[in-house]
């Protein structure tokens, strides 16, 4: 599969990033790495696949919290920071992260 796509690899940003959430959100991110390599393993080891996806369910949930997290942080920081610059481009650019993140 060629995704033709590239990242972004600078910031697109002017003004500093120091989030708020930013151990909280490290944290959440291990645990749901935590979740899910537990997957792998129960797959790999045949578990019951009831069992599978209540774990997977568990990994949807702390990825789902933590974009919840960050995009509270990127609101309550990068947006009000562009929008004191004049940046209007940032309110689209969030309408299609927001659109992504919840597909």
């Amino acid at each position: 599969m060629n995704n033709s796509k590239k990242l972004p690899t600078e910031q697109k940003h002017n003004h500093a990033h120091s989030h708020e959430h930013t151990k909280e959100v490290s944290n959440r991110l291990a645990r749901a790495i935590g979740h899910l390599q537990k997957v792998k393993q129960m797959v790999e080891s045949g578990d019951d696949c009831s069992d599978v996806l209540v774990q997977l369910a568990a990994v949807k949930s702390a990825i789902n919290n933590t974009g919840k997290l960050i995009l509270k942080d990127h609101m309550e920081h990068c947006i009000v920071h562009a929008l004191e610059d004049g940046n209007t481009e940032m309110i689209e650019e969030l309408n299609n992260a927001i659109d992504k993140f919840m597909k």
